[in-house]
């Protein structure tokens, strides 16, 4: 084929959105003849689209340096901006920074005009990731807002939703910041945002759900994202993203199985293309593994994640507390807090707290759960609050009150259960039993273990279930029960569950049975403790120390 005909045959491929064969006819031009700035911006596309990053980035390095030698100073710009964005997406910051240094000098005393409001959005938002000072994203939204009017660009328009958005949430002013970044998205769904800007977007605001811990506006997020990539290419960048969030909110559900099964591959496919997200991904991985016992798998991940930017705490911190090393754990949170903004310290706040009191360190404690309720008022965030009802009920229990612990950990578990955040459910019933017993309400105390132990078994959580079954083998068969009437260890289970009030439908959603098991257990304690209705059997309960 005439080196014309290839150049217009790989022309015509990447006008119908044919990658492969775009970047295949382009790179055979480019060894015979080289190509035209225009063809080497599509080349560098194709290879973008098709996942290829370090290779699209190498000649969108050459296409700068020819927009640069061309005298192309604003088109110089606006590449620079764009390779800005894209080593940031990688993971590497240094360079991100160099290229957006580039573009600042290119655009020294030239008009203002649509790459000005690109390097300003990018400052802005790089300046709100490290900073966290919501007060120049406001002017800086402004200022967007303005050039987006005079230009008519819907580009710059959703740039200045997006700051001010972001802004507005680390102002304090939650919902007014979601306000604005909802705004944001309507010219993203009206196409007039290019994709590698809108998928930063949408995982930049994922994200800001993820450490407000607001798993509701995460899922909604993730499936406007979700929708968005459906009609891209299958190896668009943002495809392997949304998986690794759909895993973060399975993971929180209780689908342990599939995070295991995919979410180690998904992290490798992303790590040449964005090696933060795939960084999040083993972060996940790790969780998982250390939460069902594999120690050795967990900081495994961990430490690719480390690699990758993200630090594993409060995770790998957790896993030495589970082997015994609280100082250890401690310290490692401790560094971790002196380096971690606002949001990224909340997140580690609720484990901090637990070693403390672990270590009997009274004050500590304080202080981390009113640093924590600090935080969680000012964002009102559903997770965030619930995190600072979970340590404050800690700290209080931990001092003898537990009148006054299980109102925040009621709190709490409302809204861990509406979050479907499965471990965390479990986990706060277990303080729930351990404040309910503290008051004398041995069946409440059971029921609450009963739950937290079939919610463990279902998860596989198998060092939790060990710790419950070897408690209640000591207290004579179950966690915190006696052994009377010759009722078997399940049979307790349901019991006490029956003694709080619950329905055979709560019963059985709670012990992961069904409600036709839980009536034929009800029939056995009715003959055993020779009783006929619910009532009488409450009685019971009570009468021989199981409620």
């Amino acid at each position: 084929m005439a080196e014309q005909d290839l150049i217009t045959s790989a022309r015509a491929a990447y006008a119908r959105r044919d990658w492969p064969a775009a970047r295949n006819g382009l790179l055979a031009a480019r060894t015979t003849t080289g190509l035209e700035l225009q063809d080497l911006a599509a080349l560098a596309d194709s290879m973008w689209w098709l996942g290829d990053i370090p290779e699209s980035l190498s000649v969108a390095e050459d296409l700068y340096r020819g927009l640069a030698g061309a005298g192309d100073r604003p088109a110089a710009a606006m590449k620079a901006i764009l390779l800005s964005l894209q080593w940031g997406t990688r993971g590497d910051l240094v360079v991100a920074s160099g290229w957006l240094n580039r573009a600042r000098r290119l655009l020294q005393d030239l008009p203002e005009g649509p790459e000005h409001g690109y390097l300003l959005y990018l400052d802005s938002a790089m300046s709100l990731d490290l900073e966290e000072d919501p007060g120049p994203a406001q002017a800086a939204a402004a200022r967007l807002d303005a050039l987006a009017n005079r230009l008519a660009d819907p580009t710059l328009g959703c740039f200045a939703r997006v700051i001010a958005g972001l802004g507005g949430v680390r102002a304090g002013r939650t919902e007014d910041g979601f306000s604005d970044l909802d705004e944001a998205m309507l010219p993203v769904l009206a196409g007039a945002v290019a994709p590698v800007w809108a998928g930063d977007i949408y995982c930049t605001v994922i994200h800001l759900c993820h450490q407000l811990g607001d798993l509701a506006r995460m899922r909604a997020w993730t499936g406007a994202l979700e929708q968005w990539t459906a009609g891209l290419s299958a190896t668009f960048v943002y495809t392997g993203v949304t998986r690794i969030h759909e895993l973060q909110l399975v993971s929180a559900e209780g689908g342990w199985d599939a995070v295991e099964r995919e979410i180690g591959a998904s992290s490798d496919n992303l790590v040449t293309a964005h090696g933060w997200m795939a960084g999040a991904g083993y972060y996940e991985l790790g969780e998982v593994r250390r939460l069902r016992g594999n120690a050795a798998g967990a900081l495994a991940a961990y430490r690719r994640a480390r690699d990758l930017g993200v630090d594993p705490q409060p995770g790998e911190a957790l896993l030495h507390y589970e082997a015994g090393d609280t100082a250890l754990a401690l310290n490692q949170l401790r560094a971790s807090l002196g380096e971690s903004r606002l949001l990224d310290r909340a997140r580690l706040l609720p484990a901090a707290t637990e070693l403390a009191l672990a270590r009997r360190d009274a004050a500590l404690a304080e202080a981390l759960a009113a640093e924590l309720e600090r935080t969680a008022a000012r964002f009102a965030s559903p997770g965030l609050q619930a995190w600072a009802c979970q340590a404050r009920g800690a700290v209080l229990l931990a001092s003898g009150r537990a009148d006054g612990a299980l109102p925040f950990f009621e709190a709490a578990a409302r809204t861990y259960r509406a979050q479907r955040a499965r471990y965390r459910t479990a986990r706060i019933h277990e303080l729930l039993a351990e404040s309910r017993r503290a008051l004398g309400h041995a069946g409440a105390a059971d029921a609450d273990l009963a739950t937290a132990l079939a919610i463990y078994r279902q998860l596989g959580a198998v060092p939790d279930v060990e710790r419950l079954e070897r408690a209640g083998d000591r207290a004579g068969g179950t966690a915190g029960g006696a052994d009377r009437g010759g009722l078997t260890a399940r049979e307790r289970e349901v019991l006490a569950l029956i003694t709080t009030g619950a329905s055979n439908r709560q019963v059985a959603d709670a012990l992961v049975i069904s409600e036709k098991t839980v009536g034929r257990h009800l029939a056995n304690i009715f003959a055993k403790i020779g009783v006929s209705t619910r009532t009488a059997a409450a009685g019971w309960a009570r009468d021989h120390g199981l409620a």
